[in-house]
């Protein structure tokens, strides 16, 4: 996957109650692993989360708190054509999506519950046909607290 197919690559954090965000290189994008790795440095003080925004097609969050990983995959039907969807189903241990499967999230969906957002409210987002998943993402980063922060971060990326 060539690093022009992902949308944004965001760490955000809390310190001190107050979010930070930084880019991440895209090529943490094409993989789960270099994702989690690409976190862990990070401080926070309930953990990191992690951002991906792929191809308008997908989204991805993952919370790394110490040893404890969430993931979260948008769309499992990206199984079959991204590497880093492909890479979260052996992560996750997920079956291969039938050819007729309709797009459903995978994973944790409470992975960002504690920091304010259910796993109803996330489900229903994704299940929104209208919006892109950068403009998911985005809802979420509003809910969160740092809806501005991404949208200044994102835009800066694409300059």
């Amino acid at each position: 996957m060539a690093d022009d197919s992902v949308d944004f690559a965001v760490v955000a954090y809390r310190e001190e109650g107050i979010w930070q965000l930084a880019t991440l290189p895209r090529a943490v994008g094409e993989d789960i692993d270099d994702l989690i790795t690409a976190l862990r440095p990070w401080p926070g003080d309930a953990g990191v989360l992690g951002l991906v925004s792929v191809d308008e097609d997908f989204f991805v969050l993952v919370r790394v708190a110490g040893d404890d990983v969430r993931v979260f995959l948008s769309d499992v039907t990206a199984v079959t054509e991204w590497p880093l969807a492909s890479s979260i189903a052996e992560y996750l241990d997920l079956p291969d999506p039938d050819d007729d499967e309709e797009p459903q999230p995978a994973g944790d969906s409470d992975v960002v519950q504690e920091f304010g957002m259910t796993a109803v409210d996330l489900a229903v987002l994704c299940d929104d046909d209208e919006l892109y998943p950068d403009e998911m993402l985005s809802d979420v980063a509003e809910r969160l607290g740092f809806g501005a922060q991404l949208a200044s971060i994102v835009e800066a990326a694409k300059a």
